[in-house]
Parts: C-alpha cells; sequence; structure tokens
C-alpha cells in the first residue's frame, strides 16, 4: 500500500497509516496537540493510568531500579547464558523470552517472592507473553486467567504499600509507591513492565540471534551494538502505534477526524529507501557511518517514548556479545515469517551453534 497510495495513506476507512519519517514524529510528539494524550505502556482495560505526574514518577523510578539492577548483574549474565543458551538453546524466540526473566527476576519479583506471586507471573509469561500463546487459550479461560491475575496482584500491591521502607527493591515496590491510582491499575501498570522486559526485549533478543543466524555475513567479526541496532530497525518489535486525533487537521495531506485513527508503522519508517539504502536488507554494518538516523523510532518518539531503552538495548547487546564472542551462529525456522500481534516477534526458529577456537595466530576456525 506505501509504494501505491504514498507515505500517508488510508488503509481502511477510519484508519490512517503514517510511514514518513517526519510526520510520524509529528503525531507521536504531538507538540501542537493534534491528538489525544496517550501512552502505550500506561494503556489499562478502563483507560489511560493517570495521572501524567503519576507516569512520570513511575517511569523516573523504574529506570533508576533497573540501571541499578543491571549494574549489579552485569557479572553474573555470562554465567546465565552459558547456562540458557550456549549448553542448551531451547526452541526460540521463547527461549529468549525465559532467558530475560531469569535475568530481570529479582527487579520483577525481588528476593524473595511469595510462592503466590512467583507461580502467578511465570504463568503469565506462558501464558500471554510468549509468542502465540494466547492463541492456545480460549476467550474465557484468557477472562479468567486475567481476573485471577489481577486480584493476585493487587494484593501484592496493598501488602507492599503497608510496608513502604526505604528505596524501592523491585518493580512492584516502584508501582505500589504511587497513592492515587486503585491497586488494580497499578497491577495492570505492573503488567505492562512484565510484558515490555520479557516480551519485547526478549523479541529483540531473538530478532537479533535469527538476523545474525541466517545472515550471509555471520561468519564475519560481530559488533554487538550494531546487531541490535539493525534488528530493531529491520523488525521493530513495538511496530505499530495507534493515536486518536483530537480535532480535525491533515495528516500529510489526508484529512482526519476524531473519529479516525492515526497509525504511525515503524516498520515501514524504518524500511523508508530516502533514508536506507537497501533498507529491506540485514546489514549490520550500516552502523558503523549511520549516527542520529532521522528514520529510527524502534522504542517510540516523544515524551511517551519509553524510557528503559537504553537498558533494554544494552542487555540485549551483552547477551549478543557473550554468545558471539565464542560461538558461530547458525538459525534454522521452518517458515521465516513473522509472529503477528500487537508486538511483532520473530519466527519461531532453532539456534545451532558451533564453538569458535583460535589458533596460537589469533586465526579463528570452528
Amino acid at each position: 500500500m506505501r509504494s501505491e497510495r504514498g507515505s500517508v495513506f488510508i488503509r481502511r476507512p477510519g484508519e490512517i497509516y503514517v510511514a514518513d519519517p517526519e510526520i510520524a514524529k509529528e503525531v507521536l510528539g504531538n507538540e501542537t496537540g493534534r491528538y489525544r494524550e496517550h501512552s502505550d505502556f500506561f494503556q489499562t482495560r478502563t483507560g489511560m493510568f493517570g495521572p501524567r505526574s503519576a507516569q512520570l514518577e513511575i517511569g523516573r523510578e523504574a529506570r533508576l531500579l533497573l540501571l541499578r539492577y543491571v549494574q549489579e548483574r552485569a557479572g553474573a549474565l555470562p554465567a546465565l547464558v552459558a547456562e540458557r543458551v550456549t549448553a542448551s538453546s531451547g526452541p526460540w524466540p521463547d527461549a529468549g523470552n525465559r532467558l530475560l526473566f531469569e535475568h530481570f527476576r529479582g527487579a520483577l519479583l525481588g528476593d524473595a517472592p511469595s510462592a503466590a506471586l512467583s507461580g502467578t507471573v511465570e504463568q503469565v509469561i506462558e501464558r500471554a507473553v510468549l509468542a502465540g500463546a494466547r492463541d492456545r487459550h480460549s476467550r474465557l479461560a484468557r477472562a479468567w486467567f486475567r481476573a485471577r491475575v489481577r486480584r493476585v496482584l493487587a494484593a501484592e500491591i496493598a501488602a507492599r504499600r503497608a510496608r513502604v521502607q526505604g528505596p524501592p527493591a523491585d518493580l512492584l515496590d516502584v508501582v505500589a509507591r504511587v497513592g492515587t491510582p486503585s491497586d488494580a491499575e497499578l497491577a495492570e501498570v505492573y503488567l505492562s513492565f512484565l510484558f515490555a522486559i520479557v516480551g519485547s526485549v526478549g523479541f529483540l533478543l531473538g530478532w537479533s540471534l535469527y538476523l545474525l543466524g541466517t545472515s550471509d555475513s555471520r561468519a564475519e567479526p560481530v559488533n554487538p551494538a550494531w546487531v541490535v541496532r539493525e534488528a530493531s530497525r529491520l523488525w521493530p518489535v513495538a511496530w505499530l502505534f495507534g493515536r486518536k486525533p483530537a480535532r480535525a487537521h491533515e495528516c500529510g495531506g489526508i484529512a482526519v477526524t476524531p473519529a479516525d485513527e492515526v497509525v504511525v508503522c515503524g516498520y515501514l519508517v524504518h524500511r523508508d529507501p530516502r533514508h536506507w539504502s537497501d533498507p529491506d536488507e540485514f546489514r549490520p554494518g550500516r552502523w558503523a557511518s549511520v549516527s542520529g538516523q532521522r528514520a529510527y523510532l524502534p522504542f517510540g518518539w516523544g515524551p511517551h517514548a519509553c524510557t528503559g531503552a537504553g537498558v533494554a538495548t544494552r542487555t540485549v547487546e551483552a547477551i549478543v556479545g557473550a554468545i558471539t564472542s565464542a560461538h558461530r551462529l547458525e538459525a534454522v525456522a521452518p517458515d521465516p515469517r513473522p509472529q503477528l500481534a500487537a508486538a511483532l516477534a520473530p519466527p519461531r526458529f532453532t539456534l545451532r551453534l558451533s564453538e569458535i577456537h583460535r589458533t596460537h595466530r589469533g586465526e579463528v576456525k570452528t
């Protein structure tokens, strides 16, 4: 549709897609107030979590906690990667999601979670976070499970609120210290953290390894940062950002009204041939000279862009580096098509590793 209709086009009545990078940033930045205030992260089943001050407080405290946690756990990450990936490479991308959960378990659950909390969160991952997991359960079963999860998390948050002292020890503490919303709303915000850290970051790891393992250049030296950036460019996990107009106006020459939805498509923005050479090709080396790229918004844009983007990318880069420093990768997928949902997940694949051996001259053999 983009090639036929232009970089802003009507996909179907009432739904306008944006593929132009500058217009995409205008929509997401919303500096002129043309769109209703919206945060994909703080969207709950009853509406937008608020007030805005609470969103900012949660974002700030969560970012500080995750930065501290990643720094403290940096030394343990290589051993976890060896245990979960290089020693036993299970089916992907699920293996990546489970690896991220194990790495961030303490930040998500604390040092000594109750059996009810730990078991509930693990069930959420298996039933709702892993790619395609929701489709394996009926609508009625999903509704019953969501209600049970909210009850368990709301009860945990209420208990945390009653014993607030010192800095937050985990992300449940972070949300429990916000005083105004209900515990049920805060439970949904906590679930957003779970989906972002275990789901989205896990999928980014999956894409990075899948693309590297299917690339013709996989025998070449690997720069983990380039690989992760190129993976998030080519297959952005957060690939659709929907916004509702606050008033009638024109978007890229198309008239929109408050009854419409304007959707920024990161997948198309990242493949704009005006900004990227060979936009459909996996070329990590392009990041050797690209800086401040205008057609790149893997974590959104503007005031509601992901505040934990830096932590996420550095963690994935560290894992990719730990794997590729000692192994060559080969990824095999029965079906190479992505798994389409709210998050753009990689296809199901098997990761095959061959150990790198270096000669006394520094030459590499596998």
